[in-house]
């Protein structure tokens, strides 16, 4: 299965690589060809605990289905633990062709309940960590000057708020602030840097209510409908799109952006600011 596909020869890492959206997206990206390394703590959904076995049980599965596939459960919201990630892979496969950034944890806290600790525990994975991932993964990337992918997995709680989510919206806009900003710093390396913004079922949104209700299942909307476009980014089919934050939602995909109303320059500082917040031409 490695010789054939869009990924043919390509090395890939996938962090959180060992159950839902990044486990999916190991067995997509080795289905298509590549090498996969998988890091996974095995950690609770809250970031608690560990069990080396869920990376080596994903890995697993790559292998049984004809992949070729490394676990480790290295700690990568560590600069440490995500250079080791790289230094198996290039030991390993020889290199990183592509980083797909799946690993988080989730507290479901309101705001006013939610604490320091909780923010802490949430943001050193799904923030910090995607820094020092990608930082390491892009810095071998460069150093290959063969250019490469980065696939960054944020949340629709960072670009729109979800309740209970306060932790998660924080850390999910860092990590699309920061996929904008590598992918205007990264262009002149010929890497790509390209963000989901998934609605999928799994273990880290199972109780959250659009999927407590029961309407929403895994098979409609499940990690599967996500690993296509996982590979589609962290292919060369995805050409020379970087910068960009997709959606994925059961069978639709859609596209993310930042949009600036037409705004107005203000003669007077008392007249009323109304104007210049709509979508529309500001009427002053």
């Amino acid at each position: 299965m490695s010789g054939v596909g869009r990924l043919a020869g390509q090395v890939a890492v996938v962090t959180g690589g060992g159950r839902g959206i990044g486990r999916a997206s190991a067995l997509a990206l080795a289905a298509e060809g590549a090498r996969v390394v998988i890091a996974d703590t095995g950690c609770s959904r809250e970031g608690e605990g560990g069990d080396e076995a869920v990376a080596e049980a994903a890995a697993e599965a790559v292998r049984a289905a004809g992949g070729e596939a490394v676990a480790t459960a290295a700690d990568v919201s560590t600069a440490e633990g995500a250079q080791s990630a790289v230094e198996l892979a290039v030991a390993t496969y020889g290199g990183v062709d592509a980083l797909v950034t799946c690993a988080g944890v989730m507290r479901d806290r309101t705001f006013l309940k939610a604490s320091a600790e909780d923010l802490d525990a949430v943001w050193s994975v799904g923030a910090r960590g995607m820094f020092v991932m990608a930082q390491a993964a892009a810095r071998r990337m460069v150093s290959q000057k063969r250019g490469g992918r980065i696939v960054t997995v944020t949340s629709t709680a960072g670009l729109y708020g979800v309740l209970g989510q306060g932790a998660g919206a924080a850390t999910a806009a860092a990590a699309y602030g920061l996929t904008r900003v590598m992918a205007i710093e990264l262009k002149k390396h010929a890497i790509r840097v390209n963000a989901i913004a998934p609605v999928a079922r799994t273990r880290m949104t199972e109780d959250l209510p659009m999927f407590a209700s029961g309407g929403l299942s895994e098979e409609t909307y499940g990690p599967a409908f996500v690993a296509p476009a996982v590979v589609f980014l962290a292919s060369s089919a995805s050409g020379e799109m970087s910068g960009e934050v997709m959606s994925v939602a059961g069978t639709k995909v859609s596209r993310y952006r930042v949009q600036e109303s037409v705004g107005a320059v203000a003669d007077d500082p008392r007249r009323p600011w109304r104007g210049a917040a709509g979508f529309g031409r500001a009427d002053w």
